[in-house]
């Protein structure tokens, strides 16, 4: 083995909830781990203004602060948290092989990861300017339709998702205007049903967004048009939530993992963390395209450190596993 490469216990892939709770977990089993945050430091959530529903937070706080929070808790028991990212990864032999920034050759006895899924986005500059500011813009209407309670919002989608994340809207706000860009939902037919058969949602056909409108703090409409007259109207509207699908960040596993076909890593055993390459584990939102809340997440974070740890006290008989992580 050459001297200029790394050899670590655990590597967690990604930070986020999932990639901080397994590196918690891992470094309070004296596995030593090695975190590298990638190209988004603290995932998804740093895009999150105020986040509500994650326990332990009566008064709620936001996305970057609670990463922050997570990352220092981890560091605190240990964990080597460093800048840069995966770029290339062998896991075709014995050893775990990764690349870091296509400079840093490291080998690992174990890999977590914990890349997650990015949000698709429309793609306007009115739309990312809001989605930055915190002002109006969101992906999952879970995570934020409470902070429009009582309010008119506009959603974009036509498939299943969109048409669930619109129907719970539909309880929480005084109107949703969903915009569908063909003439028909893609969304199966008892989901498109329910939507059209709730009272609070307004759908427009062949209609596509223009520009996000705001006041340079916060979105106070939408411009679209129709595809077919091209005509254009204004919404007014205080939320522009876009629910077109998500992407799992796991286009560099693909040779070596089993994927399904949208990209998300298949657990290789229900119930568990587990890939198909033994000692290479998965946590967070690369894997599930259902949930996709930073609760979850820090669940599965914490199952892919303990797998990970029951795998190297079964390969190596001198590592102890700690039960002190079972708590």
């Amino acid at each position: 083995m050459s001297d200029n490469i790394e050899k670590v216990k655990c590597l967690i892939i990604g930070s986020g909830p999932a990639g901080y709770t397994a590196a918690i977990y891992a470094a309070r089993a004296n596995m030593n781990p090695v975190l590298y945050q990638g190209n988004q430091p603290g995932g998804q959530l740093t895009t999150t203004n105020d986040v509500e529903n994650f326990p332990g937070y009566p008064e709620g706080i936001t996305g970057p602060e609670m990463m922050l929070q997570l990352q220092a808790q981890a560091e605190r028991f240990g964990t080597d948290i460093r800048n840069g990212w995966i770029t290339k990864v062998d896991f075709s032999g014995d050893v775990h092989k990764v690349w870091v920034n296509d400079e840093t050759e490291i080998h690992s006895d174990t890999i977590i990861i914990s890349t997650g899924a990015s949000a698709k986005y429309l793609g306007l500059e009115s739309e990312q300017k809001y989605l930055k500011l915190g002002g109006g813009v969101s992906a999952c209407a879970v995570c934020d339709g409470f902070f429009y309670r009582n309010q008119e919002v506009v959603i974009v989608g036509a498939g299943d998702s969109a048409c669930e994340e619109a129907h719970y809207l539909s309880k929480l706000c005084k109107k949703v205007t969903m915009l569908v860009r063909r003439d028909e939902f893609r969304a199966s037919k008892i989901m498109a049903e329910r939507v059209k058969n709730t009272e609070n949602i307004e759908i427009l056909y062949n209609t596509e967004t223009d520009e996000v409108l705001g006041d340079g703090q916060v979105v106070t409409g939408v411009r679209v048009f129709n595809n077919q007259t091209k005509e254009k109207q204004e919404i007014p509207a205080t939320g522009f939530f876009v629910a077109i699908g998500h992407k799992p960040n796991t286009d560099i596993f693909k040779d070596y993992l089993d994927l399904d076909e949208t990209g998300y890593i298949i657990n290789a055993k229900p119930g568990t963390s587990k890939t198909n390459v033994e000692g290479v584990f998965v946590s967070g939102d690369a894997a599930d395209h259902v949930y996709r809340q930073a609760i979850t997440a820090a669940g599965t974070g914490c199952m892919a450190a303990l797998d990970a740890e029951r795998y190297l006290a079964a390969k190596d008989a001198s590592f102890e596993v700690n039960t002190a992580t079972n708590y």
